[in-house]
């Protein structure tokens, strides 16, 4: 899993470093709601966030968030205030 930020790579991690692995990520989640195909779940991400960056990196309207994942594709995320 890669992210970037306003097109400036800000992760790169693998699921397999992720505290709970995939497979109990599901089954805990389809215990209480029903997981139709092609249901996407935030999880977070094993390289951490970016409240710990130095400086610390805060969404702005505007930005740009990228996540690619090797075998799915790539999730666009326009940041915008209301």
């Amino acid at each position: 899993m890669n992210a970037l930020y306003n097109s400036k790579m800000v992760q790169d991690g693998h699921t397999s470093d992720m505290i709970f692995n995939i497979r109990k990520q599901i089954s805990y989640l389809s215990q209480g709601t029903t997981l139709e195909a092609g249901t996407i779940f935030l999880t977070g991400t094993p390289a951490g966030i970016g409240f710990f960056h130095k400086p610390a990196v805060v969404l702005e309207d505007g930005d740009d968030i990228r996540v690619y994942i090797e075998k799915v594709g790539i999730l666009v995320n326009k940041i915008r205030y209301e």
